[in-house]
């Protein structure tokens, strides 16, 4: 499956009215510490505005509601696959992100046969405090070697300075979050990176 090369988060459906109309194809909602309501109604909006749109809504975390709402990709970091059901995600028919950030966790991702992995932080990311340091663009070579045909994710401090050195180095798609959400001109930075990722 060849995915589009560039990967925005958001933590609020509010985003994607701005970028979807921009060429946006594949996007995640990573929404944190809201009510089951808000969720589900978030969700169900973001999944209306992708299929409007010929876009893929990838649903961090909340399998259940993926499922539930009849989402096409959930994410799935380390901690959620210690609950997560796989089975019934496959099941479901949807596709399947995972997190990695060290040999053993793509080690447990791999057998799981992924949609995509995802390596990260390439580099110093605001996002969250993480117990990893920077990776290193280096290190995406080596995760490619692992994964094989499996699409290859970049995640963390990515820019679009950044994202050519990424891409050589054999990430297949390159994720940015703060880089747009924090820019003074989230539409104008979300045009230059669709550029960058053609």
């Amino acid at each position: 499956m060849t995915l589009p090369r560039f990967y925005p988060i958001f933590d609020d459906v509010a985003w994607l009215p701005r970028m979807l109309p921009l060429g946006v194809k594949l996007v995640q909602l990573r929404i944190k510490d809201q009510p089951q309501d808000v969720l589900r109604a978030q969700l169900s909006e973001g999944r209306d505005l992708c299929r409007a749109h010929g876009a893929h809504l990838v649903v961090n975390d909340h399998w259940q509601l993926a499922i539930e709402l009849g989402c096409d990709w959930v994410h799935l970091g380390q901690e959620d696959l210690d609950t997560a059901d796989v089975a019934a995600i496959r099941s479901a028919g949807l596709k399947l992100g995972v997190s990695t950030h060290d040999k053993a966790e793509l080690a447990r991702a791999l057998p799981l046969k992924p949609d995509y992995v995802a390596l990260g932080p390439i580099y110093p990311t605001i996002l969250k405090k993480m117990k990893w340091h920077q990776q290193g663009v280096e290190k995406l070579s080596v995760w490619k070697d692992r994964v094989g045909s499996t699409p290859l994710v970049a995640i963390g401090g990515m820019t679009t300075e950044r994202a050519p050195g990424a891409f050589d180095a054999g990430a297949d798609v390159v994720s940015a979050v703060t880089d747009i959400t924090l820019n003074d001109d989230p539409e104008g930075r979300a045009r230059e990176w669709l550029e960058v990722c053609r």
